[in-house]
């Protein structure tokens, strides 16, 4: 078959097997693997990306004995009786044609239960259970309970399994002079302390026999102080190999690190430079990982010969068939993942199902399906947001005769802006997905004009995605030629001076602090420069690979107010709210809560803050106070009598929510 992706669709030999490509889909948990009801769910997700053509899969993390468990009752492999829930997987992805692989992983200190275990006892910062040290004769249990579960899942039907032996669980513990303070002979110097990693994989190897694909997630890049040298991660890869893994696959980071790794503001590839520096050093056949998003990106790593395969997770996640597509020369119609967390790991570290923000279905295969409709209608959508699109896209797709309006003379609508905010540039690629599906599908697109009611005679049903309008704000002064909109800022049509305020610390406020902050027109992306901001040394002279921040100067003095008293951005979403913080920090903004706002003269902003009353001496105050649903076409049509559906910001406008909006644009079109 002929590719524009040579390297990455040619065949991999594993001696006992081989590989049709070179896609890992890397684990990533789901929120399915931890109830038996769940698993024929789990099944048909992996079974659809096994149909999408990825060469090898890797589940979410099952503990190899009770104490192992991430959350009580969480997803475990280590009783005979709990291989029948597996089979129903196994089953799903051999008769789709897949390879599937259960990744064995034991919580250590991140565990959220009581009974918590590590190597030593030394509590996590980012978890509130102080662990109990394993003793010696634990630890030997241990290492048994991760042979016993890997012949299990053997048994099961798995065609191997991946050890975690990274990311700051269990085994990373035992690596680590941070986390290992042990005297015994699993701790110490660095052959006692990688002795547990090597034992695991060598007893694995024993019970699965030779023709059983055992990965080695290996932390490369450990981004913790006191993590492990350089030279300890080569012996231990060399040491890992020999013991008897298949593949070594890169792990960069740990949860409790400081530095982002996945998130959107994070370069493509930016980490795999680190997997080319380990790929010397071992025989065996070596993976790269992290922000690999895009068919061009990960073909360059193979083609430079920094790795023989790369895994993703999240892009498997936002487009099943990201492979197939791919393959075919049709990357322009893959449904790129944009790294923002919202639906996947922001929904799995509150307990809930992971989702995708651009792709709804993920992980509800089996209760959101887009079938071909038996009855054909004319379906008119206003609005060419995430929503709009969504809806538009789906329903098209079915089979309806879709026009749809906007007057904007582009579409995105709130998508338009977020591509402008610093580390957002992916939203690009939605973008670009969705005006391939709009010509994909033979969509009416009729931009650039604003639509009345009169409009959309003759359409059978009529869906509102209008979206929103920044919410007027009124206080002393808010007519001052000083006081600005976001829209204003964002658009271009105002160039702030260099001192600003920004009244509102929601998700919006924070995009328009970042937008300040950079330097116009300087590349935010650019990976060595993002790495000096971060102090990541990907060559780890010093342990964990972390150096001193070298920070550029913020374009301007930035204010970012909100009146509700407590930290700004407190309400940022889970694993991405940091990092804003933390970036924002580094730039200098100044951020305050419980401000009230007592008005604005030529002087500047006054406001009321900590007991006292000041004056903000700014060049402009930017007003990011939330926003109302923009829906008056909805009333005058219902009155009409006329079907219709409001959706996105139109129909919630409390926080800008592309998740909820795309998620609703999609449930409406399969429901049409």
């Amino acid at each position: 078959m002929t590719t524009p992706y040579p390297h990455l669709f040619s065949p991999l030999d594993l001696g006992f097997t081989t590989l049709p490509n070179r896609v890992l889909m890397g684990s990533m948990h789901t929120g399915l693997e931890d109830r038996a009801a769940d698993f024929p769910k789990l099944a048909a997700y992996f079974a659809e990306r096994a149909r999408g053509g990825v060469g090898l899969m890797v589940t979410g993390g099952v503990s190899p004995n009770l104490l192992g468990w991430l959350k009580p009752f969480s997803g475990k492999l280590s009783w005979k009786w709990e291989i029948h829930k597996h089979r129903i997987v196994t089953k799903a992805v051999r008769e789709a044609g897949g390879r599937i692989c259960l990744q064995l992983l034991h919580a250590g200190r991140y565990a959220a239960h009581p009974f918590a275990v590590a190597p030593s006892k030394v509590k996590s910062p980012i978890s509130p259970i102080t662990p109990r040290a394993l003793s010696a004769r634990a630890v030997e249990r241990t290492i048994d309970a991760f042979a016993n579960a890997a012949r299990l899942a053997r048994e099961a039907g798995y065609h191997g399994v991946e050890v975690m032996g990274s990311e700051g669980y269990l085994i990373n513990e035992f690596l680590a002079p941070r986390t290992n303070r042990r005297k015994d002979g699993w701790g110490g110097d660095a052959e006692k302390r990688m002795r547990f990693a090597v034992e695991i994989v060598r007893r694995v190897r024993e019970a699965c026999g030779p023709d059983f694909i055992l990965i080695y997630r290996l932390s490369m890049l450990e981004l913790v102080e006191g993590g492990s040298s350089w030279d300890e991660t080569v012996a231990q890869a060399k040491a890992v190999e020999a013991a008897g893994a298949t593949i070594l696959n890169t792990g960069i980071g740990w949860h409790e690190a400081r530095v982002p790794t996945i998130a959107t503001s994070v370069p493509r590839a930016a980490f795999a430079d680190v997997t080319a520096r380990m790929k010397p050093h071992v025989r065996l056949p070596i993976v790269a990982t992290n922000r690999i998003n895009m068919p061009e990106v990960a073909e360059a790593i193979l083609a430079s010969g920094g790795a023989d395969m790369v895994s993703m997770a999240r892009p498997l996640l936002a487009d099943a068939e990201w492979c197939n597509k791919a393959s075919a020369g049709r990357a322009q119609s893959i449904n790129t993942c944009i790294a923002c967390n919202q639906a996947c790991l922001d929904h799995v570290f509150v307990g809930k199902k992971a989702s995708c923000l651009v792709n709804p279905r993920a992980c509800a295969e089996t209760e959101l399906n887009y079938l071909p409709t038996s009855k054909p209608r004319r379906i008119a959508v206003v609005g060419a947001g995430p929503a709009g699109l969504a809806c538009a896209t789906i329903a098209a797709q079915r089979g309806h005769r879709v026009s749809l309006f906007d007057a904007q003379a582009e579409i995105g609508g709130q998508f338009n802006l977020a591509k402008r905010i610093p580390g957002k540039e992916e939203f690009h690629e939605t973008l670009r997905y969705y005006r391939h599906r709009l010509a994909e599908e033979n969509v009416d697109v009729r931009l650039g004009r604003k639509v009345d009611a009169a409009d959309l005679d003759g359409f059978d049903a009529i869906v509102i995605a209008t979206g929103v309008v920044p919410r007027a704000v009124d206080f002393p002064g808010h007519e001052h030629l000083k006081v600005v909109g976001y829209l204003d800022v964002l658009t271009g049509r105002v160039v702030p001076g260099q001192r600003v305020a920004i009244i509102g610390a929601g998700g919006i406020g924070f995009d328009v602090a970042e937008f300040l902050v950079q330097a116009d027109g300087s590349p935010t992306l650019d990976a060595p420069r993002w790495l000096a901001e971060w102090g990541v040394d990907l060559e780890q002279h010093a342990r964990g690979g972390l150096i001193a921040p070298v920070v550029e100067p913020p374009a301007r003095e930035i204010w970012l107010l909100q009146r509700s008293p407590g930290k700004p951005g407190a309400k940022l979403a889970r694993t991405t709210g940091w990092i804003h913080r933390a970036a924002l920090k580094a730039k200098k903004v100044k951020m305050i809560g419980g401000v009230e706002y007592l008005g604005v003269d030529d002087a500047g902003l006054r406001i009321h803050a900590d007991g006292a009353e000041s004056v903000l001496p700014v060049d402009q105050i930017v007003i990011c106070a939330g926003q109302e649903p923009l829906r008056e076409l909805a009333q005058p049509l219902r009155d009409a009598g006329r079907e219709v559906h409001v959706i996105g910001g139109a129909d919630v406008a409390a926080e800008l929510d592309a998740k909820r909006a795309i998620d609703q644009g999609c449930r409406l079109a399969a429901k049409l």
